[in-house]
């Protein structure tokens, strides 16, 4: 018999949950957790700062659970709220959730099984249901379609230069991985997308279970629409980051071309151009672009490439669409996806 006092067993699970002003959803998001077909997990709110009832709604329903703690803090914004979860976390796997979505109930019991079964997988996401008006915010549901279709890893590894390829409330990663690689950082950028791409660009193997976890809400006071960190700049800055380290490790002793030669694009290629590659020219469909002297650099149209022993391309072309239409002329010149080429947007 033991004697003594009792051990406290850590939870296979924290569900880390950062709260500002969100009274109206709150408890739904909660209970969304509390009715987990997996029990052993701990909540952690994170109040940052709330002015509204946030914090009194999340103190009562820890009186019903014991799973639940409140933490507060002062209104330090997002990143810090989840670095002060991530220090108090005790669950060996880390459940990202936020106070206006809604967790589908076998969620975490689905997460959890992926990753015990593979010991090699660091982070799993899984498929979202949108949660807006999908024909007043038809971007966004379109987004929300996209990143359900990238499901294996290869495709998640394909794609992560395009969009983020998670919805952050619905991924769930190990614990270890914030003490190897660190975590989530402060910047000009959104914080999720810059963490997935430093842990895949370190390595870490991610994937999605084949489940709808969570129901993704779309709220008019979402950061995504009005935090500088989300403007289009941002996001192309901090994608050159790893973009560039991937190319590098990839481009060997062939000559880096971009496809795509307006305006735009040339602007975004040039973010390439500060981490150190030298860009050799452009790719266009378009005749007049390819003319000699448009620009400092060649322009070639598609049938003038050459073979994939000779270059490395970057597909920069964002029109809806025309990303499938170069992935389909690259291979059937012979190029390989994530070895003789790759998409980014």
């Amino acid at each position: 018999m033991l004697r003594g006092r009792a051990r406290f067993i850590e939870p296979a699970v924290t569900v880390l949950l950062p709260v500002h002003n969100a009274a109206a959803t709150l408890r739904t998001a909660i209970r969304s957790i509390c009715t987990q077909t997996f029990s052993d997990w701990e909540l952690l709110v994170v109040d940052d700062g709330s002015t509204d009832d946030s914090p009194i709604i999340a103190q009562q329903l820890a009186l019903n659970d014991r799973r639940i703690r409140l933490l507060r803090q002062p209104h330090l914004g997002l990143v810090a709220a989840l670095e002060a979860g991530l220090q108090q976390a005790r669950g060996r796997y880390i459940a990202r959730m936020d106070a206006d979505d809604i967790c589908f109930p076998d969620r975490f019991e689905h997460q959890v099984d992926m990753l015990d079964y593979d010991s090699e997988l660091g982070l799993v996401g899984g498929l979202v249901e949108y949660g807006g008006d999908p024909t007043s915010q038809r971007g966004y549901a379109l987004y929300v379609e996209w990143i359900n279709s990238l499901v294996k890893p290869d495709d998640i590894l394909l794609n992560r230069f395009i969009e983020s390829p998670f919805a952050h409330p619905s991924v769930m990663f190990r614990r270890n991985l914030v003490d190897r690689y660190d975590g989530y950082r402060s910047g000009p950028f959104p914080e999720d997308y810059e963490l997935w791409l430093r842990w895949m660009d370190a390595g870490v193997s991610v994937a999605k279970v084949k489940h709808r976890v969570i129901i993704w809400n779309d709220p008019p006071q979402r950061l995504s629409r009005h935090d500088s960190r989300y403007d289009p700049d941002a996001f192309y800055s901090m994608k050159a980051v790893y973009l560039s380290r991937a190319i590098k490790r990839l481009l060997q002793d062939r000559s880096l071309w971009v496809w795509g030669a307006g305006r735009i694009t040339r602007k975004r290629a040039a973010h390439l151009q500060e981490h150190g590659l030298s860009i050799a020219g452009f790719i266009d469909i378009d005749p007049a672009k390819c003319e000699p002297g448009r620009g400092k650099l060649p322009t070639c149209l598609p049938d003038q490439l050459p073979p994939p022993d000779k270059v490395f391309v970057v597909g920069y072309v964002g029109k809806r669409g025309a990303r499938d239409l170069i992935r389909q002329c690259l291979c059937g010149k012979g190029f390989v996806e994530g070895h003789d080429f790759l998409m980014a947007a």
